[in-house]
């Protein structure tokens, strides 16, 4: 299915669908990267690109499970345990076996994309789960899901040269969403970098400490 599209001033509401066009766009881009240098340097993170899309996947597979018992906790996530693999990596409920390579990798970051897209397709709007920025919906996850995806892509292209550059509607869709103090008038993928802490706008110098606001709309 094509995503939804803006019309007139008003913005459509975040979708599985753009969960979907988001994960299959950066599972493009990713399978651009040559199979050495994943352990360098994921852009301006401290994390290697490998870590990152590890990250990514545990990112949109805790999205989809905070939606999945009948009744969500409001007051923390679902109990998976957190681990790192070494100090200062990121904490993770799952991990890639390395032994399968970045096409592997790969693959269990469409698998959480999948998970998360299912989920937020079939929850009722009405369900509310944890979120340590303000108990959500299921469309607030779903765009939480477009933007790790979107700009921890940006973080594992900018790591091997890659170019990236998401659709514009999909970036206004999650800024309207999660960052509805962000500065308007700007590109919107621009916009969505700064907001997350990883680039300059004009006008607005490039934050140091970033957060979104994942709490319900009306």
């Amino acid at each position: 299915m094509s995503p939804p599209v803006e019309t007139g001033s008003v913005l459509s509401p975040v979708t599985a669908d753009d969960v979907d066009l988001a994960v299959r766009l950066a599972v493009g881009v990713l399978r651009e990267a040559p199979a050495a240098g994943w352990d360098g340097k994921a852009g301006s993170l401290e994390w290697d690109c490998w870590e990152t899309v590890e990250h990514l996947a545990d990112d949109l597979f805790y999205y989809a499970v905070q939606l999945g018992p009948q009744s969500p906790p409001l007051d923390t996530h679902v109990p998976f345990a957190l681990s790192e693999k070494r100090p200062g990596g990121p904490a993770n409920f799952l991990f890639a076996d390395r032994n399968a390579g970045p096409v592997g990798l790969v693959q269990v970051l469409e698998a959480c994309g999948a998970l998360l897209v299912a989920m937020v397709r079939t929850t009722p709007p009405q369900v509310r789960a944890h979120h340590a920025s303000g108990v959500s919906d299921p469309e607030g996850f779903a765009a939480m899901g477009v933007v790790e995806t979107l700009v921890h892509t940006h973080d594992v292209a900018e790591g091997f040269g890659l170019t990236w550059t998401p659709p514009s509607a999909l970036c206004s869709r999650v800024l309207t969403r999660l960052f509805p103090e962000a500065p308007a008038g700007a590109d919107a993928w621009l916009t969505l970098l700064w907001a997350t802490g990883r680039a300059e706008l004009p006008g607005h110098p490039r934050l140091t400490t970033w957060r979104w606001d994942s709490t319900l709309r009306s």
